[in-house]
């Protein structure tokens, strides 16, 4: 079999097999493969699209190139959560130990975040202490003893679509749903757990701009899932405006405690007990959504998920005196408050605009590796829907430069819009795909 033949088959819009894409994955795998022509396979794949067969190849064997983790033994059902990323989706710091409080194992894998905010390992490291690099006995371990453990993804786990990645990243195929779709799940299969839930975002602050595109990109991940054994829902979710008010790694560590102790706020609050209820029905400890998210509230209320976290922190290392008050955590050197010019209702609130802002201060990156300031972000005053009189804080600016802050200033003045009647309010979930 020949590289060059393979790439000819797809840019004439023909379906590979199996085997051809058993042979792409492990040419990569042990560089066998030139990038010219791993590059000239992409951009086919990227004009010509895949088939759903040729997906769940594609996934299979770039989950095969690396570490399959066996998570088998922390029982019948174990649960991931994945994000395709939003602006203050500080969801999976909530959801783990809740599912832990719900008897359900969470063994997640998470990284550092690229762009404009923090990945989740970001912000659990504002947590001091906070080992995110546990070792694979001591992670099972521990998921076994307190329910739920969030570590660093390894680079044993799907090794081929990391050379993949990089190669897409410089030759704008990033944005090929089928090779998306392939990344993601080829990841959450080597990941180890056998019940999955996508949070697909969509809007301003998302990667999907549009439901049609979240669409597409949800319906492919869940039929290749089906098609791989894995038991996988795929929830669109709104970022038309940031998820709830923390926008910056320890002020969103700081809003999840507090969501954790039921006084988060409201948008956050629901769309986790959402996602955390889809996978309760998955794992069949619930009939619907309804009583699944009843079910949820309850350790919400009498602390128990909280509890998980604390639990989860500290057998990490990190220092639970931050847990049980978080008024610890380093503020930033300025706080300045941002104010309404206008009367009215707030129409627009650009999840994409607050992102910005969050970045120019410090709070995410411009390339990996970069260091981030955990202190500083956006504390939202205000959403859409409220209504604003001239002189009212919208936002609090948390920076460490007094010279950063004209700049996210404008940034957040771009972010906010205002009509004179209330506007609808963007709905937190638009479709489930199952």
């Amino acid at each position: 079999m020949r590289m060059v033949d393979v790439i000819i088959k797809k840019r004439a819009g023909e379906c590979h097999s199996q085997e051809e894409i058993d042979f792409i994955i492990d040419g990569i795998k042990h560089d066998r493969i030139p990038d010219s022509q791993i590059s000239a396979w992409l951009m086919a794949v990227c004009f010509k699209g895949m088939t759903f067969d040729e997906c769940a190849y594609l996934t299979k064997a770039m989950a095969s190139s690396g570490d399959i983790l066996d998570l088998s033994s922390l029982g019948e059902f174990v649960i991931d959560k994945h994000s395709t990323g939003g602006v203050g989706d500080k969801t999976t710091l909530i959801i783990a130990p809740l599912l832990a409080a719900a008897g359900l194992p969470v063994a997640k894998l998470s990284g550092r975040g690229l762009g404009y905010t923090g990945g989740t390992i970001d912000k659990l490291e504002a947590i001091p202490g906070f080992n995110p690099a546990l070792e694979l006995e001591d992670f099972i371990k521990q998921v076994k003893t307190i329910g739920t453990a969030v570590v660093s993804q390894t680079a044993h786990l799907a090794p081929a679509d990391g050379k993949i990645y990089a190669l897409r990243d410089v030759t704008g195929t990033v944005d090929s749903i089928p090779l998306i779709a392939s990344s993601v799940v080829s990841k959450k299969i080597a990941s180890g757990a056998n019940v999955i839930i996508l949070d697909v975002k969509c809007g301003s602050g998302a990667f999907m701009k549009n439901i049609e595109d979240a669409e597409e990109l949800s319906t492919v991940m869940v039929e290749v899932g089906k098609k791989l054994n894995r038991r996988i829902s795929a929830v669109i979710t709104s970022m038309e405006q940031p998820l709830g008010n923390g926008i910056g790694n320890s002020l969103e560590v700081v809003e999840s405690i507090k969501t954790l102790q039921g006084k988060g706020p409201e948008d956050l609050t629901e769309l986790c007990l959402y996602l955390a209820g889809m996978a309760l029905i998955k794992a069949n400890k619930a009939k619907n959504i309804e009583e699944a998210k009843n079910i949820l509230r309850k350790y919400l209320d009498n602390g128990t998920a909280f509890n998980k976290f604390r639990d989860m922190v500290e057998a990490q290392g990190g220092n639970v005196e931050f847990i049980d008050n978080p008024d610890k955590f380093t503020s930033a050197k300025y706080i300045y408050e941002y104010k309404s010019e206008k009367n009215g209702y707030i129409s627009k609130l650009d999840a994409l605009s607050i992102a910005r802002a969050s970045k120019i201060l410090g709070a995410g990156r411009s390339k990996k590796g970069d260091e981030i300031d955990y202190a500083v972000g956006v504390v939202l005053s205000q959403k859409i829907g409220a209504k604003i009189q001239k002189g009212d804080t919208l936002a609090e600016i948390h920076s460490n430069s007094e010279v950063l802050l004209p700049e996210a200033i404008e940034h957040l003045r771009r972010g906010f819009e205002f009509s004179e009647i209330l506007p609808e309010i963007p709905a937190l979930v638009y479709k489930i795909i199952e």
